[in-house]
């Protein structure tokens, strides 16, 4: 697997689990839904995301 690929992967599972957090648990995961929206937002405007140096840290490959 890739690493753009990879990152999506953990994006779309962590959004997921977030709002069944929120439904199931307690309405206030919505805010970790609010930051990986974030983290992405500002991962496009700088060209930097703690995920990725973290996988390529793990020896994922581009």
């Amino acid at each position: 697997m890739k690493l753009n690929d990879a990152l999506r992967l953990i994006a779309g599972v962590m959004i997921c689990i977030s709002l069944l957090l929120q439904q199931f648990h307690n309405p206030m995961w919505i805010w970790f839904t609010v930051f990986i929206a974030l983290n992405l937002i500002q991962s496009a405007f700088t060209k930097w995301c703690p995920m990725i140096t973290l996988l390529r840290k793990l020896g994922m490959e581009d």
